[in-house]
């Protein structure tokens, strides 16, 4: 089997769109968007804030609780160049709870704009913070190809979360070919973000509202939440002719121990909003799988491969392999699941926990459309089709769409 999907050509997976199509800003209103239903090949337009009427009463709904940093900062060396320093995960500490409480030191994992012009020597800044003058120096102590270790250092006791939050800017999309502007602030979270981690939003949330989660929990539906800090990875397109040829990017992943024992006695049965919590979802089961066959690995081994759904035929049930991850939870004595994913689903890919998606439309050539197109067992273009035929907004700021195979 992972011959077949590594042979997968990513021009099979593209598809015209003309830039009128992408949205460049959302919509005032976040659940008037359009919201385009997939039911059994069936397609209809509706708008978003009809979402509940078609998730049943009992369902597990599954939402990605993680919030978008202001990770870009910009340094002037004393020639007048700019310097970008892009945060994508942390190192030292590698903890995001961590490292956003540090008042004094931390090293993250960056890219860096401008590189050739940033050979060596620390840069500094003078931000303000709460009245307060503080110096921020940042220095980079290593690089391997395009990520570097860069270490920040700053007086004045206060957190790196407050240095981001106060000089840090958001970083929006790049095909949305223009700057970041105050109201992305907002308009580029979810209603329900909380955990700091992120460098792109899971955009599919971006149309709900406090209305629309009242309705779903009115109705029933059982709206849980996950962590996935997206990183910088998710959105790019495949430039390989062949996915053989495409490292999947890591991310990082955080489950609670109530929702996978949820998950356990709903059969495996959930709804996704958004591809990063369909990968989530879906690395549960090989997490699962990996501490039923050694009950003695240890929390920082936790790691699905971006090849692992393939290399093998896999036999254990949902159901057994949640109860194992709940169990090896309960021998560590730990209420949470904390993992690194590079999970690569793509056309031939057999879910087992994701039953239903909400998304957005994405990119053409993209692992976010071959997700697609392997939940819908290849489907995906006469969705794209219909979307494009019927004045749908696409990527991030734009429409989305219900999948039920």
């Amino acid at each position: 089997m992972i011959d077949d999907v590594r042979g997968i050509a990513i021009a099979e997976y593209d598809y015209p769109l003309p830039d009128e199509r992408i949205a460049k800003y959302p919509l005032e209103k976040r659940d008037t968007s359009k919201l385009l239903v997939y039911k059994g090949g069936n397609i209809a337009q509706e708008c978003f804030s009809n979402l509940p009427s078609h998730i049943p009463a009992g369902s597990i709904m599954v939402f990605n609780n993680t919030r978008v940093i202001q990770a870009r900062l910009r340094f002037r060396k004393e020639t007048g160049a700019q310097i970008e320093v892009f945060c994508l995960e942390p190192d030292a500490p590698a903890d995001y709870q961590l490292i956003f409480q540090e008042t004094q030191e931390c090293v993250w994992q960056c890219l860096v704009g401008n590189s050739n012009r940033w050979k060596s020597g620390i840069l500094s800044q003078v931000i303000n913070v709460a009245g307060k003058d503080i110096v921020l120096s940042v220095e980079r102590i290593s690089s391997a190809a395009a990520v570097n270790k860069v270490r920040f250092t700053w007086d004045g006791g206060v957190t790196f979360a407050e240095l981001l939050e106060a000089a840090g800017e958001l970083p929006i999309p790049p095909y949305l070919n223009r700057s970041t502007e105050e109201s992305d602030k907002s308009t580029y979270q979810t209603v329900y973000s909380k955990v700091k981690g992120s460098v792109a939003a899971p955009t599919a949330g971006l149309h709900f509202t406090p209305e629309v989660l009242t309705v779903l929990a009115d109705n029933g539906v059982r709206c849980r939440e996950v962590t996935l800090h997206v990183g910088a990875g998710t959105f790019k397109p495949v430039k390989s002719e062949l996915i053989a040829d495409h490292e999947m990017h890591e991310e990082y992943i955080e489950v609670n121990r109530n929702l996978l024992v949820e998950l356990l006695n709903a059969g495996g049965n959930a709804v996704a909003v958004g591809t990063t919590s369909v990968r989530t979802l879906e690395s549960l089961y090989f997490l699962g799988e990996m501490v039923a066959e050694n009950p003695a690995v240890l929390p920082d081994e936790l790691h699905v491969d971006q090849w692992t759904p393939y290399k093998r035929e896999h036999t254990l049930g949902v159901v057994e392999a949640l109860q194992a991850l709940v169990e090896w939870l309960d021998r560590m004595e730990a209420d949470k699941v904390h993992a690194h994913t590079q999970i690569m689903i793509a056309p031939g890919y057999e879910f087992r926990i994701v039953k239903a998606i909400v998304t957005n439309f994405h990119q053409p050539k993209s692992t976010l459309l071959l997700l697609v197109s392997a939940f819908l067992k290849g489907d995906w273009s006469r969705v794209y089709d219909y979307a494009l035929e019927n004045g749908f907004r696409f990527l991030s700021y734009g429409d989305s769409s219900l999948l039920i195979p």
